[in-house]
């Protein structure tokens, strides 16, 4: 099979401070014509000769406390998702996801019985 490309491209609108004021994305092989707006990211490199992550973390200043929480449980169960697809660890996949579920009630984002 020949070899392609694919390209990510993250577009940061910064304000006079030079914090995000507005943050789009697009890519050549998404389902979104175009840019698409968002208001917080998180993209992580592995550098193997370092043994070392090297990652970018924005948000916008409009991203509320409450969002920014629901935005961190999502993105733990993800994690564990993307782990287990990557490890097929059932054990820390679901460690994982149990952090998770106890950020979401710590942070009053779920309840233990919608976890359950």
């Amino acid at each position: 099979m020949p070899s392609r490309t694919a390209e990510i491209k993250v577009t940061v609108d910064l304000n006079d401070d030079h914090l995000p004021k507005g943050i789009q994305w697009q890519a050549t092989e998404g389902d979104n014509e175009g840019p698409t707006a968002c208001e917080s990211m998180m993209l992580s490199f592995w550098d193997s000769d370092k043994k070392a992550v090297a990652a970018i973390d924005l948000w916008t200043e409009e991203m509320t406390i409450e969002e920014m929480n629901l935005y961190f449980f999502q993105v733990f169960h993800k994690m564990a998702d993307t782990y287990f697809r990557a490890t097929k660890d059932d054990s820390v996949a679901r460690e994982i996801h149990a952090f998770g579920d106890g950020f979401g009630e710590t942070a009053g984002v779920t309840t233990r019985e919608q976890t359950k």
